[in-house]
């Protein structure tokens, strides 16, 4: 059964109460996958303390999102292969597997490693979850149902932070990984009582190759620049080998994509300078976003001697920052259908946020620490949600998939190489400045190894001793922050070659959703993709449009007769029992009720057989024909800014068409109601 086919008639059959619990497994999966993006930040000082390796402290955030941005991909076609329900059981397993090693972490190594293994148990989730969304609920439902679901990726960004401070404070920096394993547990045993399992005959095709050598250039390259200048010289046979390595490696992706018959990322679209410059800005804001909640905790902590819980409060008005004009972003773009000024403002305030930030010190008040944070939050906003809107508006339909995951692609990708970078500047200037200012406080450099120090060690030191500690810290995250800043206003240059095109109109409903702004990278083929435009398009329809399309469809077939007609049509396709009892049981309303609507379908001629099993009739067929055809043409006139005469949209638009009418609530039976 085609994959849209699937999902119709899944959403079809599933209750309510059944989809609201699926969902509900759904973003508890999703929150533990996305919290952990985040968590570690606060608790990092006192790992490093804990385990050792200051040096490789950037790598317990960066080998995760490396290994769930890669993952992604290969889960998604898995999902379509083997099911979601098997793949997302797999993939919490996984994760809570990685995540039970992470908490019994000794040293830093094995720490990284576990990471990593948890990075991919997280990109199993969370593609997973996304594709069943478009499975289980009804296309007229999905907006609002994604919409919550990428709202988790935000209320994540704010909350991560502080649970790991509280952990931290209050427990132990491990619990931030122990909280995921009796929720991964429960997202197991749930999905395994609630998700229905799926079969599918078609073989979607799998660039492999594609997804080996863009994994092995983007971890080479990783790699280089974060034992560059640290673990080994910047010109020695290690560091250059990592780089040749990745240029290799993505050279080969490159001539792989070229040919491949479903690349995971087709080279025509940096043809286009919008697509080409939207992926770098993204790029951009995944390095600046991810990159500074990373470090700023660390400032927090050893240079203002804030607790961990504390530093995830502190970091609240940045987080503030780019949910208010994310969400202000949104709204305007989809009002007046005008996006280049966002990207613009945004780079250029990210970049001023960036040097505030790199301004800040042992002296620097509270008051003047919230506004950096806050600057710098307002500037990812303006530019993060509104990158994917207009990848969006670019594309052709047969791109649509493709295109979009890209964008949150290079944003991902470009928080982790962002956090190995700015982890090497740091641990390189750590290491040049820290073992002065011990011999400055008079102390024994064995007192303090720059590998193992914690702000709990700097609290029990004299202040005269404490201070040019402090300092060294100070000045080393000064530098990690000032070197971001030419890469911001790179962003800022480019973004003034950024061409405006007309928005849309099917897209302005989506425009103000924030949680696409935040979500992860994922990947959905076209279908789903244009699914989940029409559905944020559908989500502001009122409910007198479906009325209109039924009375324009001409259909001589009243309320009553058309729900029966429907039920039975959507069973007899998918070989369900169309008997009275079946369709009474699943629609949760007593047979006696609906046997005079039955009754008078098939007296109508609509129907025919009796309470053991209806078929629909020719006439029946007729009817629902006529009301297909109605939205098939409303559906053509909304999405004409898709394009016209492109033969796979049309097939794209006809299924949709039928699965707006089957997921229509079409009215009950008035002896029903009664």
């Amino acid at each position: 059964m085609p994959d849209a086919a699937v999902g119709t008639a899944l959403s079809s059959q599933l209750s309510r109460r059944r989809i609201n619990l699926i969902f509900g497994t759904v973003m508890l999966a999703m929150l533990i996958s996305s919290l952990d993006q985040t968590i570690v930040s606060t608790a990092l000082p006192t790992i490093v303390a804990d385990v050792g390796g200051a040096d490789h402290l950037s790598w317990v955030v960066s080998a995760y999102l490396l290994t769930q941005t890669v993952t992604v991909i290969l889960a998604g076609k898995f999902g379509d292969l083997f099911g979601r329900k098997l793949i997302l059981q797999l993939s919490a397993g996984v994760f809570v597997g990685a995540s039970a090693a992470c908490g019994l972490s000794e040293d830093m190594l094995w720490l990284i490693v576990w990471r990593a293994v948890q990075g991919i148990g997280a990109g199993g989730i969370t593609v997973t979850a996304t594709a069943l969304i478009a499975d289980v609920v009804p296309l007229r439902d999905r907006g609002r149902y994604q919409g919550a679901l990428g709202a988790v990726f935000g209320v994540s960004t704010v909350i991560g932070p502080l649970l790991g401070g509280l952990f931290t404070d209050h427990l132990s920096w491990r619990w931030a990984f122990y909280i995921n394993l009796p929720l991964g547990i429960l997202v197991i045993a749930v999905a395994a009582a609630t998700i229905p399992r799926i079969s599918r005959t078609e073989r979607p095709p799998i660039d492999y190759l594609g997804i080996v050598f863009i994994a092995l250039g983007a971890s080479a390259l990783t790699l280089a620049v974060s034992w560059g200048g640290t673990q080994y010289p910047w010109a020695s046979p290690t560091i250059i080998g990592l780089f040749v390595g990745a240029a290799v490696a993505l050279t080969i992706f490159l001539v792989v994509e070229s040919r491949a018959p479903a690349p995971i990322l087709p080279l025509r679209l940096f043809r286009f300078q919008v697509f080409s410059i939207c992926v770098v800005l993204s790029f951009v804001v995944g390095f600046a976003m991810l990159g500074s909640m990373t470090f700023l905790p660390t400032y927090m902590q050893y240079v203002k001697g804030i607790s961990a819980t504390g530093s995830g409060l502190h970091t609240l008005p940045m987080v503030a920052g780019m949910l208010t004009t994310s969400i202000l972003a949104g709204t305007i773009v989809g009002r007046t259908g005008r996006y280049r000024i966002f990207p613009v403002l945004g780079s250029l305030t990210m970049a001023f946020g960036l040097f505030l930030l790199s301004r800040m010190d042992a002296g620097t008040s509270t008051l003047m620490m919230s506004a950096s944070l806050l600057v710098l939050g307002l500037g990812i906003g303006l530019s993060m949600q509104v990158l994917t809107l207009i990848v969006q508006n670019t594309s052709d339909y047969s791109d649509l998939g493709v295109a979009t995951s890209g964008v949150t692609f290079f944003r991902t990708l470009g928080g982790s190489f962002g956090t190995s970078l700015m982890g090497t500047v740091y641990a390189s200037s750590l290491r040049d400045e820290l073992p002065q200012a011990v011999t400055q406080a008079g102390l024994d450099p064995r007192q303090i190894d720059p590998n193992s120090v914690s702000p709990s060690v700097l609290d029990q030191l004299t202040d005269a001793q404490r201070a040019p500690i402090v300092d060294a810290y100070a000045d080393a995250l000064q530098t990690v922050f000032l070197a971001v800043v030419p890469v911001a206003l790179l962003a800022f240059v480019l973004s003034l070659f950024l061409k405006e095109v007309p928005l849309r109109d099917s897209h302005r409903a989506a425009a103000t959703d924030v949680g696409d702004g935040f979500a992860m990278a994922g990947h959905e083929d076209d279908q789903r993709a244009l699914q989940r435009a029409v559905a944020h398009h559908l989500r502001v329809q009122p409910p007198e449009t479906f009325a209109e399309i039924r009375r324009a469809s001409r259909t001589a077939m009243d309320g009553a007769s058309a729900w029966c007609v429907r039920q039975v049509s959507i069973r007899q396709r998918i070989g369900a029992d169309t008997g009275l009892a079946a369709i009474a049981a699943r629609v949760r309303i007593p047979s006696a009720v609906l046997a005079p609507a039955f009754a008078q379908a098939v007296g109508a001629g609509y129907l025919r057989g009796d309470a053991s099993g209806y078929q629909l009739t020719s006439a029946g067929q007729a009817e629902l024909d006529l009301v297909e055809t109605a939205f098939r043409e409303w559906i053509g006139s909304e999405l004409s800014d898709w394009g016209e005469g492109d033969e796979e949209l049309d097939q794209a638009l006809d299924q949709l068409a039928r699965r707006l009418v089957e997921d229509e609530e079409l009215p009950v039976p008035e002896s029903a109601a009664r």
